[in-house]
């Protein structure tokens, strides 16, 4: 075992010293020592609850024979954290995460590890930590908020935002928004829609990385609990197996998960964080990237329409059988002979399910939409490509052409939006908010709702930044190359005409390649007079069509 390092033999009694001093008993060091990375914090609410699922995570260790030691990575809240200067630390705290993973695991030569995360940077983070050790993981994310009820209708946080737009149109009173302000979030767990945190866990379940059923359970379900039980149990039988994410997380059940992303029509911060995932078991030949997510997008139906495209809450989708319902519907176009954490195949783990509520999660043949819910743009304005979650665009707006209104920042664009400054038929344009421009690829929700809320029906956005996985409407992203590095879009001016063809793939300017060279000659980046962790994490992130990943 990896934990001998630092319990046997005679130079390591001053480690057994130590050890004991945590309360190790002598026949705890014949078991194996199990790390539990848990992102508890009492600010973020997908994470408040996460203390008392980690004492059933230890109950099942020691149940199955091996030796429990938490210890605690740090979580952000996207939605505490939107439109003000702390969203830059959202993306930039996945690399964080990751790190402290691997330095509480390596420092202490833990033998495996039970990840707990939940909300949108934490999942990633603590998988790519998982990936790059390779040693025997397994996870379990928190689950879903319930969702709130207002007027009789289930709403989750983005009601919320869309809400201050709805008031500052004249569409709501504050009296309104302040009972929805107060019922939308109800407790526990991550938003109730299927945005980010929601879809990571969709994907960690898909990759084989958690139990089945596993990210639909609701954080305040008492299936949770026993879920976290097993996976206490489980995770020592799989260092027993040697069963590594490198034997689980493989070309194909990246396939997979992109494929249920797609079907699901998920977050497109998903083109970020399963990249970046990828990235660490390149030595194990798989690669992850935009190209991919456009092929398969071609192919795979989108068969789910959950909050915010649709009408359906998480709470639906479990109720409807979860991912492995998911699983079973695509079943036919999947890779069925892929390993997954409890030991077994997909295949294996899909002989007894079936599809409780086919208009929650619709058969292949009977889709929302012929292709999955993730389109990825190219043209002159984005060479490296772009990502748009066509699931949630109008049809009306899957072809859209207009003026750009250029900004270059977030900030400055809400304000010109509440100000009653945008038109209709405008190409809204946010630049310098990529990984490297923001820095921190800021997540835009406030726009984008305040959009909506206020009823302007047919304006785009285009950004080098990123989406929340609330934002719905035809919200193009990840514009690469970036404005900081000189990409295309640093050249655009107010009034230059912006064509978007989604069903086509293309996002383009109508000025030549020439007049986008001589404009490039004179753009100049803001200055954004960073310190700190922020200045380092400037220097070293990629672009985001690989994932925005240090290097």
């Amino acid at each position: 075992m990896r934990s001998d390092n630092i319990k046997k033999g005679l130079q390591r009694a001053p480690h057994r010293s130590l050890l004991r001093a945590c309360g190790v008993t002598d026949d705890d060091f014949e078991k194996p020592f199990i790390g539990i990375a848990n992102s508890f914090t009492d600010i973020v609410p997908g994470h408040i609850h996460l203390r008392d699922l980690a004492e059933t995570v230890k109950m099942g260790i020691s149940k199955a024979g091996g030796v429990p030691f938490e210890f605690n990575t740090m979580a952000i809240c996207d939605g505490i954290a939107m439109n003000h200067e702390g969203m830059r630390y959202s993306l930039a705290s996945r690399e964080i995460i990751a790190d402290t993973v691997e330095s509480m695991v390596q420092a202490h030569s833990l033998d495996g590890l039970v990840l707990m995360p939940t909300c949108d940077k934490v999942v990633p983070g603590m998988l790519m930590a998982a990936a790059r050790m390779d040693i025997p993981s397994i996870a379990i994310t928190g689950g879903p908020m319930l969702p709130g009820k207002f007027q009789g209708k289930a709403v989750d946080l983005i009601n919320v935002y869309e809400g201050v737009g709805a008031v500052t149109s004249g569409k709501m009173s504050m009296g309104e928004l302040n009972e929805l302000e107060r019922c939308a979030c109800p407790g526990a767990g991550s938003c109730a829609g299927l945005f980010t945190a929601n879809t990571m866990a969709c994907l960690t379940e898909a990759l084989g990385m958690s139990l089945p059923g596993c990210a639909t359970a609701h954080a305040v379900d008492a299936k949770k609990m026993r879920i976290a039980n097993s996976t206490g149990a489980r995770i020592v039988e799989m260092v027993k197996e040697d069963l590594k994410p490198s034997h689980i997380m493989t070309q194909d059940a990246f396939n997979n998960a992109v494929a249920v992303d797609l079907a699901l029509g998920g977050s497109s911060n998903t083109a970020l964080h399963i990249p970046a995932i990828a990235s660490e078991l390149e030595e194990h030949c798989v690669k992850v990237d935009l190209e991919l997510f456009d092929v398969l997008s071609k192919k795979i139906p989108h068969i789910a329409s959950i909050s915010p495209a649709g009408e359906h809450m998480m709470l639906d989708l479990d109720r409807a059988g979860g991912i492995p319902a998911v699983l079973k519907a695509l079943e036919r176009v999947l890779a069925t002979n892929t390993v997954t954490c409890n030991g077994s195949t997909l295949k294996e783990n899909l002989k007894e399910v079936h599809v409780r509520d086919d208009t929650v999660i619709r058969p292949i043949e009977n889709p929302v939409h012929e292709e999955g819910g993730i389109a990825i743009l190219k043209g002159n304005l984005a060479p490296n490509g772009s990502v748009v979650k066509q699931g949630a665009v109008a049809k009306e707006m899957l072809i859209h052409k207009g003026p750009a209104r250029v900004f270059n920042s977030e900030d400055e664009c809400v304000k010109a939006i509440f100000d009653n400054e945008i038109k209709e038929g405008d190409v809204i344009v946010i630049r310098y908010e990529g990984p490297k421009g923001g820095p921190g690829m800021r997540e835009m929700l406030n726009p984008t709702s305040a959009i909506v809320g206020m009823g302007i029906k047919s304006v785009a956005l285009i950004t080098d930044g990123r989406f929340s996985g609330g934002t719905r409407g035809p919200c193009i992203g990840h514009i690469s190359p970036e404005a900081m590095g000189k990409g295309p879009i640093s050249a655009l001016e107010d009034g230059d005409i912006i064509s978007i063809d989604i069903p086509k793939r293309l996002l383009e300017v109508e000025l030549s390649a020439e007049e986008i060279q001589e404009r490039l000659k004179s753009v100049k980046a803001p200055d954004r007079n960073l310190k700190g962790w922020l200045a380092r994490y400037q220097r070293l992130a990629s672009s985001a069509d690989k994932g925005a990943i240090l290097r």
